[in-house]
């Protein structure tokens, strides 16, 4: 009699992103009706089709507060931040030129839980809290509820980061309710670490120029010295800190 046979480990990130990068997008769909276009992607693996979250360029509906045409631009920046500070709370996003629609981001299908799965409600409580300081270096201006995902292994992953990287401050999160209160010392030790060592924040940097403005990427660098500084989360305005339900 034959075992069932072994489940495979999931790709690793590298696996991911090159696959992301290089492999043939077969097929889209269209995913829900909102102010920017946004499609399912089934890109094809060695392994077989995988799923992705495809976001061209042509399809951005412009915006008076942003550059027009950029938001993909910052779905891959916000991304490369969370890669250089390595808290794996993003999911894996690309620059993908070659694709159907042309030019945009192309990240990583976020899959549900299994039916079943034990969440370690502390871990995605500490996640949670991880997410909320980054989205104040990346000035995230619009951080809703149901950005916040869990994937199949029950780790927190958020997504949707077009509207990020203002220059101006323009922090709105649904997660304001964390204002005021101390970030927790790993998130403050994983930002310190990146803006000590000359050569990964250096790497980050230069990332970031192919992404974002000068002024942009001077006005992250500050942000994140400062929450550094300050150790706390910025308290927001009652009215204005909330993101838009829509």
């Amino acid at each position: 009699m034959t075992g069932a046979p072994a489940s495979q480990p999931p790709p690793s990130r590298e696996e991911v992103e090159s696959s992301l990068r290089a492999d043939p997008i077969t097929k889209l769909g269209r995913v829900g009706v909102g102010s920017n276009a946004v499609f399912l992607a089934f890109v094809e693996t060695t392994g077989g089709s995988t799923r992705a979250i495809y976001k061209p360029r042509r399809g951005e509906r412009p915006l008076w507060d942003f550059p027009e045409g950029s938001l993909y631009l910052r779905e891959v920046a916000a991304a490369e931040v969370d890669r250089a500070l390595g808290w794996g709370l993003l999911p894996v996003t690309v620059l993908r030129v070659d694709a159907p629609l042309g030019v945009g981001s192309l990240q990583e299908f976020v899959a549900e839980p299994a039916e079943g799965l034990k969440i370690d409600h502390e871990k995605v409580e500490l996640q949670l809290r991880g997410l909320a300081a980054l989205d104040v270096i990346i000035n995230n201006a619009d951080r809703k509820g149901a950005h916040l995902l869990l994937d199949d292994q029950g780790q927190l992953k958020g997504i949707d980061h077009g509207v990020t990287f203002n220059s101006e401050f323009k922090l709105r999160t649904v997660l304001m309710d964390l204002g005021g209160s101390p970030v927790p010392e790993v998130f403050l030790e994983g930002l310190g670490a990146l803006l000590g060592d000359r050569a990964r924040f250096g790497a980050l940097r230069s990332t970031l120029a192919h992404l974002l403005s000068k002024e942009e990427i001077t006005s992250f660098e500050q942000r994140s010295r400062d929450l550094l500084t300050s150790g706390h989360y910025p308290t927001l305005h009652p009215w204005y800190g909330r993101p838009f339900e829509w």
